[in-house]
């Protein structure tokens, strides 16, 4: 019984985690932008062009926004995911093997938080749901955990 009531609620739970790493991470980007939020790593902004810093930021601010709002998400968090890749291995690993060593932690975790969004797609309260033409259904796919006709499936990523 406990697990029906979590299934049913799987895809409100993805948003919510969507919307939350999406605003965390356009967070990061606005501070480097900007300078708001204490600014960005060293306390100010980004000089506009710089390799890779001021790049970064900006998939970080777009990327985020587009996430957060579950716009293109999965096309988003594939290029957020990447760029948290490339900052993890190439900014944070010659300081340190681990994440704790090399202060590489944020990096890592939105790396893996945004390659889940790849794969599970942007869940409820998405706007991507307004602009489509067709439902998911219609085409043959749904999101994780999706309830169809009042039934989840046993395998609730796989597709009937």
């Amino acid at each position: 019984m406990p697990e029906r009531v979590l299934d049913r609620v799987v895809p409100f739970v993805l948003g919510l985690f969507r919307i939350v790493v999406g605003l965390l991470f356009a967070a990061h980007g606005a501070a480097a932008l900007f300078g708001i939020f204490g600014g960005g790593p060293k306390g100010g902004t980004v000089a506009v062009g710089v390799w890779p810093s001021w790049y970064a930021a900006v998939i970080q601010l777009v990327g985020g926004l587009l996430v957060a709002f579950g716009v293109g998400t999965r096309i988003a968090a594939l290029l957020a995911s990447g760029s948290m890749a490339y900052a993890y291995f190439v900014v944070h690993q010659p300081d340190g093997l681990l994440p704790l060593q090399n202060h590489g932690e944020s990096a890592a975790m939105f790396c893996w938080a945004f390659l889940l969004l790849v794969f599970t797609g942007p869940g409820a309260l998405a706007l991507d749901a307004v602009f489509r033409k067709a439902p998911e259904e219609a085409r043959g796919a749904r999101p994780l955990g999706v309830v169809v006709n009042g039934a989840v499936p046993a395998n609730p990523g796989a597709r009937d």
